[in-house]
Parts: C-alpha cells; sequence; structure tokens
C-alpha cells in the first residue's frame, strides 16, 4: 500500500464513520444495530497486504476513537483494530485467496467482525471496564453479525471496486 492511497482510504474511512454516526447508527434496526463502517473496513483490509491490512487497521482505529458514543479509553479501537489487521495479514496468505470467492468473503468479514467485537470486549475486561450484561454483548455481536451477514454482499463489490480504483500502476503489476 503507497502512503497516497493510504491517505486516500484514511479520507474514505473518515466520510465513512460520518455516514456511520449521522445516519446508519440512527436506524433502529431489529436485534442490534449495524456497523457500515466495521464490514467496509474489514473488506478492505482483507484485500491489503501484511502492511497495508496493519496501517488501514491503526488509522480506522484511530478514526473510530473519536465516536462520541464510545465509552472506552482514546486509542482502544486503534489497538483492537491493528490487532486484527495484523491477524488478517498474517492469515491472509495462509487461507488462500478468498477474496476472489464472493460467498466466503462475505463469511470471513462476517467472521472478522464477530472477532473483532469480541476483541473489543476482551480489551474491554482486560482494562478493567463495566462492558454490561454478557447477554446483551451476546445479542449485540449476534445482530451486529447478523447485519453484516445480510448487508456485506451489497457493500463488497463496491469496496472491492474503490480499491482497484486507487491502486498505483506500480502496485497493479
Amino acid at each position: 500500500m503507497s502512503w497516497s492511497r493510504a491517505g486516500i482510504n484514511a479520507l474514505l474511512l473518515f466520510f465513512l464513520f460520518i455516514f456511520q454516526e449521522s445516519a446508519v447508527s440512527k436506524i433502529n434496526l431489529p436485534i442490534t444495530g449495524f456497523s457500515l463502517y466495521l464490514a467496509i473496513l474489514l473488506g478492505l483490509m482483507a484485500l491489503e497486504d501484511r502492511f497495508g491490512a496493519v496501517v488501514l487497521g491503526f488509522i480506522g482505529g484511530i478514526i473510530l476513537d473519536f465516536s462520541p458514543s464510545a465509552d472506552s479509553p482514546f486509542g482502544k479501537w486503534a489497538l483492537v483494530l491493528t490487532l486484527v489487521g495484523y491477524v488478517v495479514a498474517v492469515n491472509g496468505e495462509s487461507i488462500g485467496d478468498f477474496t476472489k470467492r464472493p460467498l466466503t468473503f462475505v463469511i470471513f468479514v462476517c467472521a472478522g467482525s464477530i472477532g473483532t467485537l469480541f476483541t473489543f470486549l476482551a480489551f474491554g475486561v482486560l482494562l478493567g471496564e463495566n462492558n454490561g450484561a454478557l447477554g446483551h454483548n451476546l445479542v449485540m455481536v449476534f445482530g451486529n453479525s447478523f447485519w453484516t451477514l445480510l448487508f456485506a454482499p451489497l457493500l463488497l463489490p463496491i469496496t472491492i471496486k474503490w480499491r482497484a480504483k486507487t491502486l498505483t500502476s506500480r502496485e497493479r503489476a
């Protein structure tokens, strides 16, 4: 990932964050809400190389730390998403080219969303935060993964096209 593409993706993530906070989070979906931001970020991280996935995780986490609805310490999302970016980068090569098969790509993003939310909750426990009731947290993670599973087939083709448009000629080769 080139530094210019990192900046372009940071702008995209910033606008997605604003859209998530101002519009998507206001929609009352059954069960719980949906994180458009997290689904697209995980899709972008899965498409990147090792360096790009970690950088996107860190940038995405820093942006998500500015959420007014987050009751967590600043930097917690950056830590969690950098760790998730590292896991995606390391395991992306060993899993194979799952991004070429739509169903496995959707399942990967859904599983990544579940793993990210559980990692966020686990770091909350380690930091001594009050995460709320376990049942409520499980319903929240299940609801987010359900909506991610439904909306990811619509979002991931757009994410793939976005990445293809932002590739430089050196990265295409």
